[in-house]
């Protein structure tokens, strides 16, 4: 099994951005301090999770494990970043956060496309993608809006992000769960 097909992990990643949207949506009020260490964590989890799995061979050579590692890095660095400097500015973290996502929303449609061939629904991971995209766009757009406002646009992109990776988990699952069953649903059938 690999990251890419492993609704295991895909389920991880999208329960984790599920309880860090929640978290944000309950205290808005969050200091800058919080929503620092609670991004860094997550950011920091999930680049985490995606190099290890990268390495670890669960991704076929060839079939996106560059853009995995690279994800997964960009991650990696983006909670770092945030840990380094608690007391950086709201505008310095929005402009983290927007980066991080657009650079990650480009490699998940990436990975989206490259697995066109390979799964179904292939397209939750690239509309994923998008809205990270979108979202950091967004972002950039509105530094001005103030801390309360990011963290409401932050937490409702998490639990946009996190419904979009579950949705893709469990079409992950019954792929699994019919190809143990004797049929080969893994990939487009034959034209």
């Amino acid at each position: 099994m690999n990251l890419l097909t492993d609704w295991r992990m895909v389920a991880l990643r999208g329960v984790a951005a599920l309880a860090f949207g929640l978290l944000t949506l309950i205290w808005p009020g969050l200091t800058l301090w919080a929503l620092v260490v609670v991004f860094g964590a997550y950011a920091l989890v999930d680049g985490v999770v995606v190099v290890g799995a990268a390495i670890a061979n669960r991704v076929p050579v060839g079939r996106g494990r560059g853009w995995l590692v690279f994800d997964g890095i960009v991650g990696i660095a983006a909670g770092v970043v945030t840990f380094a400097w608690p007391d950086v500015t709201a505008l310095a973290l929005l402009f983290v956060i927007a980066a991080w996502a657009i650079i990650t929303g480009v490699v998940e449609v990436a990975t989206a496309i490259e697995l066109r061939r390979m799964i179904h629904n292939e397209w939750l991971l690239g509309l994923g993608g998008l809205a990270s995209v979108v979202f950091g766009i967004l972002l950039v757009i509105t530094p001005g809006d103030g801390a309360l406002v990011i963290t409401w646009l932050i937490g409702w992109y998490a639990l946009f992000f996190g419904v979009m990776l579950l949705s893709l988990a469990f079409r992950l699952r019954r792929i699994e769960t019919d190809a143990h069953g004797g049929a080969t649903s893994l990939g487009h059938a034959p034209a």
